[in-house]
């Protein structure tokens, strides 16, 4: 269980026993001290600010400070109050009955001189121990959603781990603008609105494309120059890209989130996010400009695939594969019992290679097809910051991708990875001094889609640098039966299994490709070759197997 995030709790509560003046009403402030396993957890504080029967939380941390809560003791409703990312106010409002209630039970315990009841309740499965007091005039709970018209709380207990315990009651007059109650109560929404917002605030979302097609044979009229926040189209249009200027966040936890879904194209085909270099005297981007000859060639044929002294080659941020037909064929297929989704959503913590991601960055999305409808694709990064559990020391990182055999261009000419088999992927590169935690992000998947490609056949890949073997393993998933109702018009057999159900090279009709960690703790400054061992399989007529492997080095 992570630790809770916030642990002193600071509650002012209302009453109308104390003495009261002119622009003045009854109140009391409670500090509360949070315990996780009986140890103080030394991080933040919030106030819970009350006037007479109206009670506001005010939260020192900046990230609570979005969202606002309130109490109504009179009108027995609690209000939550945040802003949307247009500014506008969103209000949900519930009343105490509607909260799970507690059960009173024996037993009293004396806290700050307070003598107190207690009584438990259940919150979404957790258990809760609650120690309550009526000795003062005043109602309040450290959490809203505890029993918040009990009595004056001054002790929770959930799952006998968490723990809030009052430490000081101060009473005394509040001030109507120490309050602060809302002029507006905005829009009033539903639980779930709200709470979609509350989530969604609590984290930065950067949209780098927004239903954008993806398809091949479609003519496109793009800008000239090189123009920030413009979509380009190359290779006949299967892949899109865009120069964006990105914030340099401080450090938390990073995701890439694609959402596509077919505008024509009935099959599953290969999808990559991938980032553009621009360090070196050649770029990728060359490629997609003057033709698939500007990039540099590998044993003649292959071209872009591997960094030499002017050229590194595109950094895979994510590599998906597309559904067979989702939401253009769901109405053309129909089961009975079978509720296909409406699109596939892909998301992937790309924090490790945050560091290449700030500042002007060209990023782009390839999907393989040769359809005219092609794909829509939405591609959003999604920012998260650091919990307590994260370590948030700032750190320089070293990130250079070393080879990528995906044919991003496929549709332009660049050949597939058919360099294994009878030879192998290779690449020599310097690797400077000064590094620590160095590690090989490796991304394999096998593709020749008939009975005896790659694609349904374990091959064994290994890894080797300067000729030794640093790591082997033979990419296969089980569970692409899990996407079926991504899949309408995925293929049948007489056996009663769909094509979309089918064990594959490290990848499903829907799913997400995760890559592979090697460390490499004892390589040494200077060069070194790294290699790629795959036994390709042999071409059986027009048919004929590849693999699309991408190699990014990392260090601290």
């Amino acid at each position: 269980m992570k630790k809770m995030s916030f642990v002193w709790m600071t509650l002012l509560v209302a009453g109308s026993a104390f003495a009261q003046s002119k622009g003045t009403k009854a109140g009391a402030e409670v500090t509360y001290g949070f315990r996780y396993n009986g140890k103080e957890v030394p991080d933040g504080n919030i106030k819970l600010i009350i006037s007479g029967d109206k009670a506001r939380f005010a939260p020192v941390d900046p990230v609570a400070q979005k969202e606002l809560q309130l109490l109504d003791q009179k009108g027995k409703v609690t209000y939550q109050q945040i802003k949307d990312k247009e500014g506008h106010l969103l209000t949900f409002k519930k009343p105490f009955a509607e909260y799970d209630q507690p059960e009173l039970i024996p037993g009293t315990d004396t806290i700050l001189g307070y003598p107190c009841k207690k009584a438990k309740m259940r919150v979404r499965s957790n258990s809760i121990e609650i120690w309550y007091t009526d000795a003062l005039p005043v109602k309040g709970t450290p959490i809203q959603g505890y029993a918040p018209g009990l009595g004056l709380i001054l002790r929770t207990v959930r799952n006998g781990t968490a723990e809030y315990i009052a430490t000081k009651v101060d009473l005394h007059t509040i001030k109507d603008t120490e309050l602060q109650w809302p002029a507006s109560m905005g829009q009033l929404v539903d639980d779930a609105t709200y709470l979609r917002q509350v989530i969604e605030n609590r984290f930065t979302t950067i949209p780098i494309f927004t239903d954008e097609q993806i398809s091949w044979g479609n003519e496109h009229h793009d800008p000239a120059d090189d123009q920030e926040n413009v979509t380009y189209h190359y290779a006949g249009g299967t892949v899109i890209l865009k120069k964006v200027k990105l914030p340099k966040l401080p450090v938390g936890t990073l995701f890439a989130e694609v959402a596509a879904f077919s505008n024509g194209d009935s099959y599953d085909r290969t999808g990559a996010v991938f980032m553009i270099p621009m360090d070196k005297k050649q770029s990728f981007l060359d490629g997609l400009k003057n033709g698939v000859n500007a990039l540099p060639a590998y044993h003649e044929k292959y071209r872009g695939v591997i960094a030499t002294d002017s050229y590194l080659p595109t950094l895979e941020l994510m590599r998906f594969f597309t559904p067979f037909g989702i939401s253009e064929y769901n109405k053309k297929v129909k089961i009975k019992g079978y509720q296909w989704a409406d699109s596939a959503v892909y998301r992937q913590d790309i924090t490790e290679l945050q560091p290449r991601l700030e500042g002007d960055v060209w990023i782009g999305v390839f999907v393989g097809n040769y359809d005219k409808g092609g794909h829509k694709v939405s591609l959003r990064l999604k920012y998260y910051p650091a919990d307590n559990d994260q370590d948030t020391t700032t750190k320089k990182h070293w990130i250079m991708p070393i080879f990528n055999s995906t044919n991003l261009m496929e549709m332009a000419g660049q050949e597939y990875g058919t360099m294994f088999g009878k030879d192998s992927l290779a690449v020599t590169v310097n690797v400077p001094a000064g590094l620590k935690n160095l590690r090989l992000r490796y991304t394999t998947t096998g593709h020749g889609g008939w009975g005896g490609g790659d694609e349904f056949n374990k091959k064994l890949n290994e890894i080797f640098v300067d000729g030794q073997r640093v790591y082997h393993f033979i990419p296969w998933r089980t569970d692409c039966g899990n996407f079926r109702l991504l899949n309408p018009a995925t293929g049948n057999f007489i056996n009663g299994l769909s094509s979309s159900d089918l064990s594959r090279s490290n990848w499903c009709p829907g799913g997400v490709t995760e890559p592979v960690t090697i460390p490499l703790p004892d390589l040494t400054p200077g060069l070194h070759t790294f290699k790629v061992a795959i036994p390709l399989g042999e071409r059986e007529g027009g048919s004929f197997s590849a693999w699309n492997v991408a190699g990014c080095l990392i260090a601290e």
